[in-house]
């Protein structure tokens, strides 16, 4: 899940005031609206535009944990676009230390939460060791890994070996976004050229066997997003057709193929989803309720940091 991707109409308009912009709730609403992975992609940017320093980040953390403890979430492993700081020529460990001062408080309430910094496929290897460097300067135990996101048919998987080596030697646990548009080989290619440990959707898996027996026998979960790839056309993609339906989406099959699986809303707000939701896709899908609480379980074996 990430977290800039939480920001509902409702907070997207408060930021705009901060800075001086009118930004009624109906528009942010326009633009929670695509039906490409290209048109999300330039929505997730142009939201982001509105979060601009770190009290804004503090704004957002607290909305978005406030959302999970409504939700009876008590962890979470929460992705930052830190690549994207980068872009607007921000300052990652201040947004990041706002990020933290401002959540800590909800370990009271119960809920945990732990960070993901995440680099920009699109923007290449160099800007993605940045982002690993930030981790690292930021010596926070909250850190528990690094991950790359955006579009998996830019940059070869092998121009950030060196960057998911650096990531391994400072510690870092390692995920990336693959299998979502791209092919199935965009997954071997994440375990067996960056030694993933995760990968985010993944869905592309159910076009090779030997892929899934082989996540099965490694034991290497599949992050899926139900509604996302609805709403991307990533599921259209995989599918190989348009106008796809959540009752086709390829969990269920891909679950009992043995390869572990969670559920995650990714990007929340921009979906129009929450967790509860993704289990009713789920539901939908055809998951029985042995299969859902296996995929509950699921989401705490496979946290990268402490859970409780």
């Amino acid at each position: 899940m990430h977290l800039e991707g939480s920001i509902r109409p409702e907070i997207a308009s408060a930021l705009a005031a901060r800075h001086g912009e009118k930004l009624a709730e109906e528009d942010v609403r326009r633009r929670y609206a695509y039906t490409n992975f290209a048109g999300f992609l330039d929505a997730f940017k142009w939201v982001t535009s509105f979060v601009r320093d770190p009290k804004d980040f503090a704004l957002i953390a607290v909305d978005l944990a406030e959302q999970l403890i409504e939700q009876k979430v008590v962890y979470a492993e929460v992705t930052l676009s830190v690549g994207v700081m980068f872009l607007r020529q921000q300052q990652p460990e201040a947004n990041f230390a706002a990020i933290v001062a401002a959540t800590e408080p909800f370990e009271k309430r119960g809920l945990r939460l732990n960070w993901i910094f995440d680099a920009v496929r699109q923007f290449g290897a160099e800007s993605a060791m940045r982002v690993v460097q930030a981790a690292r300067r930021c010596a926070s135990r909250r850190i528990v890994a690094f991950g790359i996101g955006g579009d998996e048919l830019s940059f070869a998987t092998k121009e950030f070996r060196g960057v998911y080596e650096r990531a391994e030697e400072y510690g870092f646990h390692r995920l990336m976004h693959a299998g979502e548009i791209g092919g199935p080989e965009k997954i071997r290619e994440a375990i067996e050229i960056l030694g993933v440990e995760r990968i985010g959707h993944g869905i592309a898996a159910i076009r090779d066997v030997r892929l899934m027996e082989m996540l099965a026998e490694r034991g290497i979960p599949l992050e899926i997003c139900p509604a996302s790839n609805l709403r991307t056309g990533a599921l259209d993609v995989q599918l190989g057709k348009s106008g796809a339906t959540m009752e086709e989406h390829p969990l269920a099959e891909i679950l009992r193929r043995r390869v572990a699986v969670t559920l995650s809303t990714d990007d929340p707000a921009m979906f129009h989803t929450s967790l509860e939701e993704e289990y009713r896709n789920a539901w939908r899908i055809g998951l029985t309720e042995e299969e859902m609480a296996g995929v509950v379980e699921n989401g705490f074996r496979f946290a990268f940091g402490k859970t409780r």
